[in-house]
């Protein structure tokens, strides 16, 4: 029976705030750094085919910089991931207003998001249980809501639960921020990385980002993903800066179930990622807009395609959108889902 080793320390403290505490998840096969701020994976060590092993997420070295952290680097973000158009919706003939923080639209949650927030954090079983209380008209949202993020990390899988009940129906859309490079954190892109998404269909956006309302199959197109295929070389074939569009993994109706969505090769490495969730969707995103400013881990710097988001996540604007999955928690309802990532070699 492999354990799980779960250390805490204190990271740092913020400033009116408060401290910040580091938790570190280890086995044999991977060790995962997560932090009470924002619930942001800051660290995924893994082994390569050589057993060297290598940090494959991007990140700081500094608290400093991930209070700031403006592209979300390995952040919870919530409580609506991804965009709401105009930053506006409507529950029950009720309009709600939003910041507006993407161009014309509402991202990952508003000006201080879940991602900005200091979550309790208590031990569980090969893990850790982040909770936080959102409070009815924290940025623009109606109802108090409490949300729990539990990290568990078994053998080579590390599993991300999300937990929320409300008093008051509220859109609600929870995932994981993190940025992947599978060759190491600090490798200048990832041209050479595999990419399988499992989906038979994509959401076509407008100018700004929002789905246009058209669920478009794959079949034909650059989004067919469905086979692996080479980072690089594909983006050349991609109108635009690269991809940065919800792939659909099931639909309004179907059955919702724990499914495969990508997995992901380093073919110079051997190192794998393998990521499944109850979600009906995941954005898959080739950071388009880094552009090298960030100072990474260790001096690294973080220039455009310079890592691979996998978003698990409802589809965007659901909440303006009637014929997508709904995005709404009600009362008497729970918010549940889970989201896997195992790390393995070739």
């Amino acid at each position: 029976m492999t354990m799980t080793d779960i250390a805490k320390e204190v990271f740092g403290v913020v400033p009116e705030q408060g401290s910040i505490e580091k938790w570190t998840l280890s086995t044999e096969s991977v060790r995962v750094e997560v932090i009470s701020l924002g619930c942001i994976i800051t660290s995924i060590k893994t082994p390569d085919r050589h057993s060297n092993f290598a940090d494959v997420v991007l990140g700081f070295d500094d608290l400093e910089s991930y209070v700031s952290n403006p592209r979300y680097f390995g952040a919870v973000v919530g409580r609506v991931a991804n965009r709401i158009a105009k930053g506006r919706f409507a529950i029950d003939g009720q309009e709600y207003k939003l910041a507006v923080n993407n161009g014309p639209n509402a991202l990952h949650g508003g000006l201080r998001g879940f991602n900005k927030a200091l979550w309790t954090s208590e031990t569980v079983e090969n893990g850790v249980r982040f909770s936080h209380c959102s409070a009815d008209g924290d940025e623009g949202y109606p109802g108090n809501l409490r949300v729990s993020v539990t990290y568990c990390l078994e053998k080579h899988t590390l599993s991300v639960h999300y937990s929320a009940h409300t008093d008051k129906t509220t859109p609600v859309n929870l995932t994981n921020h993190s940025y992947f490079n599978l060759g190491g954190q600090g490798k200048a892109d990832i041209y050479d990385h595999e990419v399988t998404v499992f989906a038979q269909a994509y959401l076509p956006v407008d100018d700004t980002m929002i789905p246009t309302g058209e669920v478009k199959p794959v079949e034909n197109t650059p989004f067919d993903l469905r086979a692996p295929v080479l980072i690089g070389s594909r983006l050349r074939e991609l109108p635009g800066p690269g991809f940065d569009h919800n792939f659909c993994l099931w639909e309004p109706g179907q059955p919702r179930e724990e499914r495969h969505c990508a997995r992901v090769v380093h073919p110079e490495s051997g190192r794998v990622l393998e990521v499944s969730t109850t979600q009906p969707g995941v954005q898959f995103y080739t950071s388009n807009f880094l552009d090298g400013t960030l100072p990474g881990k260790g001096g690294a710097s973080y220039p455009k395609h310079s890592a691979f988001c996998l978003e698990t996540q409802n589809w965007p604007d659901a909440v303006n959108q009637p014929q997508f999955p709904d995005a709404l928690l009600r009362p008497e309802e729970e918010y549940l889902h889970t989201t896997r990532f195992k790390f393995t070699v070739v």
